[in-house]
């Protein structure tokens, strides 16, 4: 019976959603982690491992979408003219990020967490403001390199964490640069194979008049599933696997226009909603005291002032400031991924559960307060640039 409810609600989140983010002008991902977070303290959600495995399917689907969503044109123009300003923005923030963990005294888990990346808010605002906007296209275009940082520094920590500096590290460490090497040389080969025989894509998925059996998902949601297994079983994060498999469709089925609208569809409308869902229902209010909240403060402004700080420095004079601003606030929502380096950290007994509460309210208040900053800010500047 208990589980009948837990179905009931998480749908009846989902189909609100939209409803109560239009009624009340709030970004709809803001909406749904704050109804999750609601009905946890009702009891209407709770730790469910079934609830728990459709979410992170939603996260990694999330994540497909990414690579989807990947703008290539942007990459080679940032390759050509942006390259070193995109190295020294790295070099900014853990350069940055180190000092911040040397004046306050703060331990290896908040260098390895505040300058972290993850995708999931960035693909949030590319769904409420679309593909055309240049600060949003920068931060995709730089958020899947801080993403592939991030899931190395992820490696590396929980490696270092579990083995300490072994053989077992170092070959976790050659693992994750192998998946790499050869998720670029699979790319590659394929752009050959399907160069040489074109007839080849079509066999795999035909055009839509011709594909009388749902072809195309079948092979696309198939090929996420496959590498997100690989990733499993070399015990690498999923998201490569998810987000390499959103990379291929993105370069070699571009012009299936339909299949890319099912896919978006699918996920945006029930297994993205889910993730956000179950990510509010994971905090306890019941636990929150003035110094946890004062803590999580505290991360949540360092993470930002860290991010403007470094792009300010990096992207200036390419993007003045609106979309310096912008683009700096878009990067600073490392949900996901801070969640994980918190859990990771508190299991081995390297932050305290009252830090492991601040991490997981950090992310929570940084991802709720920054969409609704960002909207606010971006009408603002979109009304002066107007009236100019």
């Amino acid at each position: 019976m208990e589980k009948f409810f837990l179905i009931i609600t998480v749908c009846t989140i989902i189909m609100i959603s939209p409803g109560v983010s239009k009624l009340t002008r709030t970004p709809i991902v803001v909406v749904e982690i704050f109804l999750g977070l609601f009905a946890g303290y009702l009891g209407l959600l709770y730790d469910d491992e079934t609830l728990k495995l459709v979410a992170k399917f939603g996260f990694v689907y999330l994540m497909f979408l990414a690579g989807l969503e990947i703008n290539l044109k942007l990459v080679k123009i940032i390759k050509a003219t942006l390259a070193i300003n995109v190295i020294l923005y790295f070099i900014f923030l853990y350069t940055i990020s180190g000092l911040v963990c040397w004046i306050f005294n703060l331990g290896v888990t908040y260098f390895v967490a505040l300058p972290i990346f993850s995708l999931g808010m960035i693909m949030m605002l590319i769904k409420e403001y679309g593909k055309d906007e240049p600060w949003l296209n920068l931060a995709l275009s730089i958020g899947v390199v801080g993403e592939v940082i991030s899931i190395l520094a992820l490696t590396l920590f929980s490696g270092w964490i579990e083995y300490g500096f072994n053989i077992q590290f170092f070959l976790s460490l050659l693992t994750i640069f192998s998946v790499i090497v050869v998720s670029i040389l699979g790319l590659r080969i394929s752009y050959i194979l399907f160069w040489w025989f074109p007839e080849f894509k079509n066999f795999l998925i035909p055009d839509s008049h011709n594909d009388r059996y749902n072809q195309d998902i079948r092979f696309s949601i198939s090929s996420l599933l496959i590498l997100v297994a690989i990733m499993l079983v070399l015990k690498i994060d999923v998201v490569l696997g998810a987000f390499t498999a959103g990379l291929f469709f993105k370069m070699f089925f571009n012009q299936k226009h339909e299949l890319l609208e099912k896919i978006e569809s699918f996920g945006f409308g029930f297994f993205v909603p889910i993730f956000f869902i179950y990510t509010g229902s994971t905090v306890k209010l019941d636990m929150i005291t003035f110094d946890i909240l004062k803590h999580a403060i505290f991360i949540m402004c360092a993470i930002i002032i860290i991010r403007l700080i470094s792009s300010y420095l990096s992207f200036y004079k390419y993007l003045k400031f609106k979309q310096t601003t912008l683009f700096a606030l878009s990067d600073s929502m490392p949900l996901t991924f801070m969640v994980a380096i918190a859990m990771l950290s508190f299991n081995y007994g390297l932050i305290t559960q009252s830090e492991y509460f601040s991490f997981i309210i950090a992310s929570m208040i940084d991802g709720l307060f920054l969409m609704i900053f960002i909207r606010k800010l971006y009408k603002i500047f979109d009304t002066k640039t107007k009236i100019i």
